[in-house]
């Protein structure tokens, strides 16, 4: 390869863009929240209103690709998608638009890319490293063992646990005991699929990619704007979550914005995302969770430059 590649992710609850050159290095990366799969979970199909502000967020994507010269690409689909009547209507839009091949990844393939992209950079551990990829419409965590990798994808995320289950705005009682039956039989479910993940409780090094544990990142250390350095690999202890969690919890969506390092966007699905972070926290027995700002699109950019 001895040009820029992209990588793009059409995910639930944003739409991201990396381009990197035919050494690896980072050129481009950029992310803008298009809330794709808004009403999804209830309708079964991609609204007009998401396809339109994806395919406008595609159409930027294009220009820079251009500019940056980029000769080959990727631009995977995920939870949304997968589940939508509707999405090769929206595939054919989008490889048209961004110029690349589209494509709805199993939860599986998307797990693997994020796996490879979240441990590229960590450092040497004794324990066993599982990822845990909290999106809008799934969560996969996956775990490598004896050379090859166990996953499994939740039908969990931010905006599906939102929107079917705690509501955009304060959190009550009946609707907080609703989520956490509905995250708990999904971790059920995962850990009964895979008994991989039984082996590691309690001693297992867990890192947390997207946007739910890169904004608790970011608010956890007070800044207003978004800084790599600052939020990748920072580690972020059980205690915080649980904190950050209740505490958004007991707001409304525009108080929650006035925390630093909220972002536009997430005020009304972040407090379900950290609801199911706590919770498989404290099913696979760990403490803290490492931030990683490297995930399934670094996993994506690796392959194509590696083609």
């Amino acid at each position: 390869m001895t040009e820029p590649v992209a990588a793009i992710d059409c995910g639930s609850n944003s739409t991201r863009l990396l381009i990197v050159g035919p050494n690896g290095t980072t050129l481009t990366r950029l992310m803008r929240v298009t809330r794709l799969s808004e009403g999804v979970d209830a309708s079964g199909a991609l609204t007009s209103a998401a396809l339109e502000r994806t395919w406008a967020v595609l159409g930027e994507y294009r220009q820079e690709m251009e500019r940056r010269g980029v000769s080959e690409g990727l631009l995977a689909a995920t939870s949304a998608v997968r589940d939508a009547s509707n999405a090769e209507h929206f595939l054919e839009r989008a490889s048209a638009i961004s110029g690349v091949e589209a494509r709805v990844l199993s939860g599986d393939e998307e797990a693997a890319y994020t796996y490879a992209g979240a441990t590229a950079d960590l450092d040497a551990d004794e324990r066993r490293t599982l990822v845990l990829d909290i999106g809008g419409g799934s969560t996969e965590m996956a775990l490598r063992l004896d050379g090859s990798l166990a996953s499994f994808s939740m039908q969990l995320g931010c905006v599906r646990v939102t929107e079917r289950a705690l509501g955009s705005g304060v959190v009550s009682t009946e609707t907080e005991r609703f989520a956490r039956a509905m995250i708990e039989g999904e971790l059920d479910r995962a850990f009964a699929a895979v008994t991989a993940f039984t082996t590691v409780v309690g001693h297992v090094r867990l890192v947390g990619v997207a946007g739910t544990v890169a904004t608790l990142a970011q608010m956890d250390a007070g800044i207003k704007h978004y800084d790599r350095d600052v939020v990748h690999h920072r580690r972020l202890s059980l205690e915080t979550v649980r904190r950050w969690r209740v505490r958004l919890a007991g707001e409304d969506p525009e108080e929650r914005m006035a925390h630093p390092g909220m972002v536009r966007g997430r005020e009304d699905v972040l407090h379900a995302g950290l609801l199911v972070l706590e919770m498989a926290m404290e099913r696979l027995g760990v403490d803290e969770v490492i931030s990683s700002e490297n995930d399934i699109l670094d996993g994506m950019a690796a392959a194509l430059v590696g083609r």
